[in-house]
Parts: C-alpha cells; structure tokens; sequence
C-alpha cells in the first residue's frame, strides 16, 4: 500500500508521497513514488505513484526511454499536459496486459493495475493536475476541492477538506500534506516514511524551488507529529460536554 497525494493553489503544485512498497511481518521495503521531469524552460513535470510496483516502475522507464531516444511521442513533444496523461495511461494498460495475459493462463488472481498523479506545466499554459486510473483514463483537479490522491486516501483526507484553498499558500499546503501522510501512516502500517515533499512554484518551469525528503527520525517530521497530536487533544478536551446540553 502507499499513499500519495497533489494539491493545486493559486501559487503553483504541491506533492507529498511516502516511500514503503512492503510492510509484512518481517520485511519493509521502500521506494520512492515521486518521479520528476523537467526540460529546462520548457517542461516541467512530477508523476507520483501507486499501485503494482512492477507495472509503475516499468511505465516510468518507458517514460525515460522513450524521452532519450527522441520516441515518434514522448513528453518533450507534448503541448498539453492532458496528453502525456493519456501517454501515461497508454503505457500503464500495455504493461497490465501483459501480466494480465500470463496470469489469467495459470488460472491465478493477480492485480498488475496502478495509479498516477500527473501535475505539471508546459511552457504557455497554466500548470495541470490529473489522476490516471488502472484503466487508463483520467480526470483532472476539481475546482472545489483543489486535491487529487491515490493509494490508501481515506485517513489523510479530512485535514485536506477543511484547509485546502485555491489561495491556500505553499508552505501551509505543505504542512497540510504532510500532515495528511502523518495522520495515514499513525492508521495503517503499509504507508510510511521516508516522505518526499515538492512545491512547483508556477510559470518557474525549470526550478524545484522546495524539495524535501523526511526520514520518520527527522526533527520536522517529529515535532509536527508530537505539536499536532498535542494540540488535537487539547481541541478535543475544550469542546462542549455532550452531558450539559439541556
């Protein structure tokens, strides 16, 4: 399991992804899910994802590939960011397949599908944000709730409904995210650290202005934890007893 997550203000792209692909009794593996691109001036792009490793990490090698043998199409190329999201979904689908096709043979159940975060910029245009589903299609952001996540969403959701703005500012977009991740991996072991936090400020195209990669023993990520969990006691102890309502 993983979680990972995008949110798009006024001021640009934020993304925060954990980095744990195993959580069994005896084994915890780690790697990264936030995958960047940037022709300089030009291009700039993050894909965050979730889902089969196998097929994620061979979609992103396509990717790279087809980027530096100068494919017939390839991100360079593209004058939508919409369109390396439907190259992205392509991708995804003909590498399900091919598992698909030999596990369905064995008589066996197994899930090759996987999830991207897509959000970028190409020179000319405001920046994008969509989500690519296993099958291949893909929405963008909503204008309402400017967020987007994938992986296990659930716990970390709640702090995002009730802070994230379109004129929310980077830094507590930030904050927001990784909160979001903490509150995640404190309800499910399978999503954990290190986490990754990037912010896109937008029109740079060639410039991660903020990137930061946060072990669980990062004193950031410990005081944030050790704040949040204190003050959230301290809301709940203030709020009024359900015993004096008349």
């Amino acid at each position: 399991m993983t979680y990972c997550l995008a949110i798009k203000i006024n001021e640009g792209l934020v993304f925060c992804s954990d980095s744990r692909t195993n959580a069994g009794a005896d084994r915890i593996s780690t790697y990264s899910k936030m995958h960047k691109f940037c022709v300089a001036g030009d291009h700039f792009l993050t894909l965050l994802t979730a889902g089969n490793l196998a097929t994620s990490q061979a979609v992103v090698a396509q990717i790279k590939r087809d980027l530096e043998e100068g494919a017939k199409f390839n991100i360079s190329d593209a004058k939508y960011v919409a369109d390396i999201a439907e190259y992205v979904g392509r991708l995804s689908v003909c590498e399900q397949e091919k598992y698909s096709q030999t596990m369905s043979q064995r008589a066996e159940i197994f899930d090759a599908g996987a999830s991207f975060i897509l959000g970028g910029q190409i020179t000319g245009r405001p920046s994008e944000l969509f989500l690519i589903y296993p099958e291949g299609n893909y929405i963008s952001v909503p204008a309402q709730h400017p967020y987007l996540q994938i992986g296990e969403t659930k716990y970390g959701k709640p702090i995002l409904d009730r802070i994230i703005l379109p004129t929310t500012s980077a830094e507590v977009a930030m904050r927001c995210g990784l909160l979001s991740l903490d509150s995640t991996m404190r309800s499910n072991v399978t999503v954990g650290p290190p986490l990754e936090c990037l912010f896109y400020r937008e029109d740079s195209l060639n410039a991660f202005e903020q990137y930061y990669t946060l072990p669980a023993s990062h004193p950031y990520l410990q005081t944030v934890r050790e704040t949040w969990d204190r003050n959230i006691r301290i809301a709940f102890e203030k709020l009024p007893r359900l015993s004096e309502q008349s």
